[in-house]
């Protein structure tokens, strides 16, 4: 059983595998970092320790980002969207944000939509 608060746990809106997805965006500069998932315990401890904690849905564990590489994100804030099924976290990242070892994990080369001119 998790310590997350009763409250916030009967408001979350969970997949099937029980998780939230959570969209991770640069403090200071609000760039999309990384998408990641997080049950309630994971929520719970990134809300309590401040150190973002996802699930990994490859390990089946949870995993405090950068507890190997050194690329540490200290949460500043998180914020439950309206429908209650994802979650926006705003961190101060610290190293790159992304495996591949890229700033965020959106830098490929590869656009699947490009802006219409007139909007540019």
């Amino acid at each position: 059983m998790s310590a997350l608060d009763p409250d916030l746990a009967r408001r979350l809106k969970r997949n099937a595998d029980g998780l939230v997805c959570a969209v991770v965006v640069e403090h200071t500069t609000s760039a999309v970092l990384m998408v990641a998932w997080m049950d309630d315990e994971a929520l719970h401890r990134t809300l309590t320790t401040r150190r973002a904690t996802y699930f990994s849905r490859s390990k089946g564990r949870l995993w405090v980002k950068g507890e190997t590489s050194g690329h540490t994100q200290y949460v500043r804030e998180v914020r439950l969207d309206c429908d209650a099924d994802t979650l926006l976290v705003r961190v101060e990242q610290t190293g790159p944000a992304c495996h591949t070892g890229t700033t965020t994990c959106f830098d490929a080369d590869e656009r699947l939509l490009l802006a219409d001119p007139a909007d540019v």
